[in-house]
């Protein structure tokens, strides 16, 4: 039995094979259920215009459903020899009904196919990262809360500038991540829309109802032009790595800070020490490994938006297998990131401040703003105020007074962590999830043969 879709009668060279099949076989495992669920909406579509009767169609959602368990399960593997997951899934349904199971591919071709498994992939990973995010964002606000009254350094060109404060700084990164999540939002939204019926970029002659398929998988919309379909391949996930990226670059600054404010020079933060590694010659040391990699792997996942682009940027409109190639850096990405996000609310949760810090006198001159602001609020030229009190720094005559008086929207004493928070709750409902989830769920319910 032919084990590839479009064989015929020519036998490929095997090592033209090997490389053209590259590691489809091993990626291709990240879309499996999602084949599947697309499968079942497409059938359940061909029953409707009459390319399946009543009792095929009951037939090849059972056993689709029966797969789809199996690969819930861990069961499911593409043999050796099968090229690719629709391949695997076709021949299952073929030794199962005999050639019922090769009914499913009218009207479709393996572009849209896997078109469509990658957009229900990334809008499913794409949900459970701001998911992770959303874990993440609320830790943050709750150690911003916790923490608000406790000041700190604020910093220009790494030198001692100005009175921050430990809510301010584990705010910033709560509010640095709602406008990621808006990014990631505009990236679903983008995803979520339905390529299937495209077929190989030019429609097909069968009267698909590509409608039903757009709300039997809940997208918001389909992709409506045939060719523009088949032109998201790379584009679609060249728009995902950017939006990923975004959210790897506040983790990466984040973890850059943990790092240098867990060193002994800083002092202002503890991390568990459950949550650092040691020396194999130096007892004393507790190392931030687990934000040095996070570091370095959200680093290596900025890259991945110029790897996409790299690879897809001069092709045409039209199908070509260059695309294969972006599988290999995409797929992996979302687990990669959702370990970071994972790690990062969990250390963050634990992390202890150094409650203390500004007794340390090298950290005086930095309440100089707050004197030259209490002349001038007095009626003193700022200008005046300015050189008088760095003439007093100068003579070592500054004597700084640590209380800080901000109430300014968005500063020490007015953190805005309840609008913050708002605005999260905002583009969260935006996502709409539980669309989806439904739309799903329906498609795996019992299949009844009444």
């Amino acid at each position: 039995m032919a084990n590839k879709l479009w064989q015929k009668n020519t036998e490929v060279n095997k090592e033209i094979e090997k490389f053209t099949v590259g590691r489809d076989r091993e990626l291709d495992l990240y879309l499996a259920k999602y084949d599947v669920l697309g499968s079942m909406a497409h059938i359940t579509m061909l029953e409707t215009i009459n390319l399946l009767n009543k009792d095929e169609l009951a037939s090849l959602l059972t056993e689709l459903k029966n797969i789809h368990t199996q690969i819930e399960e861990g069961n499911f593997i593409i043999e050796e020899g099968v090229e690719d997951v629709h391949s695997q899934v076709e021949l299952m349904l073929t030794r199962r009904l005999g050639d019922v199971g090769k009914k499913i591919h009218s009207g479709r071709s393996r572009n849209d196919q896997v078109l469509l498994d990658l957009k229900l992939f990334t809008r499913a990973k794409l949900q459970e990262i701001a998911e992770e995010v959303k874990t993440l964002f609320h830790e943050l606000q709750a150690q911003s809360e916790h923490y608000k009254d406790v000041l700190m350094p604020g910093y220009t060109h790494l030198q001692v500038g100005m009175p921050s404060s430990f809510g301010l700084w584990f705010g910033a990164y709560a509010e640095s991540l709602v406008d990621d999540l808006l990014f990631l939002q505009a990236a679903y939204k983008i995803t979520n829309r339905n390529p299937l019926g495209s077929a190989a970029g030019y429609g097909s002659s069968f009267p698909l109802n590509r409608s039903l398929t757009t709300e039997l998988l809940g997208f918001d919309s389909m992709n409506y032009n045939v060719v523009y379909a088949q032109m998201g391949r790379g584009k679609t996930e060249r728009n995902v790595a950017f939006a990923l990226a975004g959210i790897a670059g506040t983790i990466s600054k984040l973890a850059f800070d943990a790092c240098m404010f867990n060193s002994q020079n800083f002092g202002f933060v503890k991390l568990p020490d459950n949550c650092t590694t040691g020396s194999s010659i130096m007892p004393h040391k507790k190392n931030p490994d687990v934000f040095e990699l996070t570091r370095a792997k959200c680093n290596k996942l900025q890259s991945l938006p110029g790897q996409v682009v790299l690879i897809m940027n001069n092709l045409p409109c039209g199908y070509f297998r260059d695309l294969q190639i972006i599988k290999e850096v995409f797929l992996p990405a979302f687990e990669e990131l959702r370990d970071c996000l994972r790690m990062t609310s969990y250390i963050i949760n634990k992390i202890q401040v150094n409650e203390h810090l500004l007794d340390d006198e090298r950290y005086d001159n930095m309440f100089s703003v707050e004197e030259v602001n209490r002349l001038a609020a007095e009626g003193m030229p700022f200008r005046d105020a300015y050189k008088k009190v760095g003439l007093d720094i100068e003579a070592g005559q500054f004597k700084p007074n640590k209380t800080v008086h901000h109430t300014h929207e968005g500063s020490i004493g007015n953190l805005c962590n309840d609008k913050i928070k708002t605005l999260m709750e905002s583009i969260w409902n935006g996502f709409n999830f539980s669309q989806v989830e439904e739309a799903e769920a329906n498609l795996l319910k019992t299949v009844s043969t009444d």
